[in-house]
């Protein structure tokens, strides 16, 4: 049996702030009740509905506007990082969603890494393509330059 709940914020794969949603049993007791994500839809709480929706069109216009300013520096800025290779210029590792909030951290850009959209991690070097999923559906491209570290070590030639 589902409960039917009001949610008093928003919640990421479950509803934004102001909407009745279905949630399991222990999902709502453990969760959402708890951190006081969500309120029993009762007769009371579905009277709060409104207000709640009214303050989140309001949050909703403030954070479009902050993700298309944000969307806008983010355009015009390059990014780039230095990464370890073997001597045949392959990469240990790979660039992850997390390495590039941190690229990002240190120019100035507070993302989190759920706004980051790859589909796999990066394995090579050179220029990439990076989409983010900002707040309220504004989506940008930026680009990310993935450099070796140091000098590219070549493979040596046995000498004859």
């Amino acid at each position: 049996m589902a409960y039917e709940l009001l949610l008093t914020e928003d919640v990421d794969a479950l509803g934004r702030k102001g909407q009745i949603v279905k949630a399991r049993p222990g999902y709502a007791r453990n969760f959402l009740l708890p951190k006081k994500l969500a309120v029993v839809a009762t007769p009371h709480a579905l009277r709060l509905q409104k207000k709640l929706q009214e303050e989140r069109e309001k949050q909703a216009k403030i954070d479009r506007k902050d993700a298309e300013e944000l969307a806008a520096k983010l355009l015009t800025a390059t990014f780039s990082t230095a990464v370890k290779v073997d001597q045949d210029g392959h990469m240990y590792g790979s660039v992850t969603a997390l390495d590039i909030v941190e690229i990002l951290k240190k120019d100035g850009y507070q993302i989190d890494k759920k706004n980051v959209a790859l589909r796999a991690p990066i394995k090579t070097t050179g220029l990439h393509q990076v989409n983010l999923k900002l707040k309220e559906g504004v989506v940008c491209t930026i680009p990310l330059s993935i450099e070796p570290e140091g000098e590219l070590h070549k493979k040596e030639q046995p000498v004859a």
